[in-house]
């Protein structure tokens, strides 16, 4: 009998091969102007037997960059550059989602244009480090959006839909996760606002909100996803109930009709461990479209998963880096390659196109 996890999925009118999904990895490789390149054409095509590919984070405009070499989509040649891709990978029959990205405060003046602070729902400034052409720094203080502002960057993040349809993306997702613009909106450690964006979490949840409503006037709701990370504290992001946060915010994202919810389960990157009080599976139960399910999973793992119910899709990282082939290797319980960690973020092919597929060890 095959496992779940290699059979189809059906989300509203697209039907994925397989419910092995490739995460959004950031890996700083675009061209000059944010630009995609036939670098990274090759580096999607590679990976296209993936049921579904999440794009690394795309920047909705140049306010929303925190890192050096991350792909935007706001310019006419980002969009030409992108549609390579999604050619690509079309061209092989897979399928791409354009994750949609604004860091908010996780970023560096030097990014931003004049050399301006970043902008945060309120001025408080991250400890954490962005990655520019100094290497890594701590981020710049921000400064807090003004009310009337607020439309604008919604509106930013509509007009990169509309992009990404243009660029031929299958769908959006919104990135809502990991301390980035709309995380730092709906915790109460970064939003500290006396707007009707603050305070109370209905209050913090109306950005996310009028975000997704944006996005689903671009694409058919089932075409669109967001990705949480309700547990972890990436980039200096912190909430005192996050149940409580994360139960509205997923409970609203249900409202809309949303075709995946992409939860982190745990420490983005890291440990599984959750807070005291802290369930998955009573956050699962409040949004009515596909589970994905992120975060230090295995074969063995993946495959219980979804054969159990607990999870709809699977999302791996780190092994889709190392391994272009992953699907074929997951599917015949093959040995994987593993990630050199050196090579994650920036530089060329190295690391990047040139891992080995099992067809080509076996050459």
């Amino acid at each position: 009998m095959t496992d779940k996890l290699f059979t189809p999925l059906t989300i509203g009118t697209m039907t994925l091969p397989n419910r092995i999904v490739m995460a959004p990895l950031t890996r700083n490789r675009a061209a000059e102007g944010n630009v995609p390149h036939d670098l990274n054409v090759q580096y999607y095509a590679q990976r296209a037997t993936a049921g579904l590919i999440i794009s690394e984070g795309t920047q909705i405009s140049p306010e929303g960059q925190g890192y050096l070499a991350t792909p935007g989509l706001h310019a006419d040649e980002q969009v030409l550059g992108w549609r390579a891709v999604t050619d690509a990978v079309h061209a092989k029959g897979g399928h791409i989602f354009a994750q949609l990205w604004h860091v908010g405060r996780v970023s560096h003046a030097s990014l931003q244009k004049w050399e301006q602070p970043p902008v945060a729902p309120s001025a408080i400034t991250a400890r954490t480090q962005v990655f520019t052409t100094k290497g890594f720094v701590d981020a710049s203080a921000p400064r807090a959006l003004e009310t009337e502002e607020v439309a604008r960057v919604v509106e930013d993040y509509r007009k990169a839909a509309e992009n990404a349809r243009i660029a031929g993306f299958d769908g959006v997702e919104l990135h809502a996760a990991n301390g980035y613009l709309v995380d730092q909106f709906l915790r109460d450690g970064s939003n500290k606002r006396h707007d009707c964006y603050g305070g109370s979490v209905e209050n913090r949840v109306r950005f996310l909100s009028e975000v997704l409503a944006a996005l689903i006037t671009v694409f058919p709701a089932t075409r669109v996803g967001v990705r949480f990370s309700p547990f972890s504290n990436f980039a200096d992001i912190d909430d005192s109930n996050p149940m409580a946060t994360f139960g509205a915010a997923i409970a609203r994202a249900s409202e809309f009709g949303l075709g995946y919810l992409h939860l982190v389960e745990g420490q983005t990157g890291g440990t599984r461990d959750l807070p005291a009080g802290s369930d998955i599976r009573a956050l699962r139960k409040l949004f009515a479209g596909a589970y994905l399910a992120n975060n230090g999973y295995d074969r063995a793992a993946a495959i219980d998963a979804v054969n159990s119910g607990a999870a709809d899709l699977i999302a791996f990282g780190r092994p889709f880096i190392a391994n272009p082939d992953l699907v074929t290797r997951l599917t015949q319980n093959a040995p994987l390659n593993e990630p050199i960690q050196t090579t994650f973020y920036g530089g060329g092919a190295e690391g990047y196109t040139d891992y080995p597929t099992l067809d080509a060890k076996a050459a």
